[in-house]
């Protein structure tokens, strides 16, 4: 269940303080914190996870064990833009992107193993007679 967001228009930097609040939680509670997150990149990150979900619902897996097992947000493009500057100069102004990879997987609940009634052994058994 994976899901990708190219070239999204904010720095890696900014978009890396929403990614690691989410990382490693439930689906349902990353949607929640996300709806009242104050940060730019939330919205997107949200719509990145519901495809994530979307295409998980697609393989046939249960949503409610989805948990967020890797975001990881890596460097884009960059694009360079001139700023006019004093005495006819100009400062470089760079426009940074970001790449988003989102990775969803299923929770595994350990099943609890019943406790073993070991039986005395025959041969035992028939010493003691």
């Amino acid at each position: 269940m994976k899901a990708f967001l190219k070239n999204y228009r904010q720095s890696p930097r900014k978009v890396r303080l929403v990614a690691g609040l989410i990382r490693g939680k439930n689906v349902t509670e990353a949607i929640a914190e996300l709806d009242f997150l104050a940060k730019r990149a939330g919205l997107p990150i949200k719509k990145l996870l519901l495809s994530a979900v979307a295409n998980a619902k697609q393989m046939g897996i249960e949503t409610d064990n989805l948990f967020i097992k890797e975001l990881r947000v890596d460097k884009g493009i960059v694009m360079k833009r001139m700023m006019p500057a004093a005495m006819g100069s100009g400062h470089r102004i760079n426009k940074r992107t970001s790449h988003l990879n989102l990775l969803l997987a299923e929770k595994v609940v350990p099943v609890k193993k019943s406790k073993v009634v070991k039986k005395p052994h025959v041969a035992k058994a028939l010493r003691g007679k």
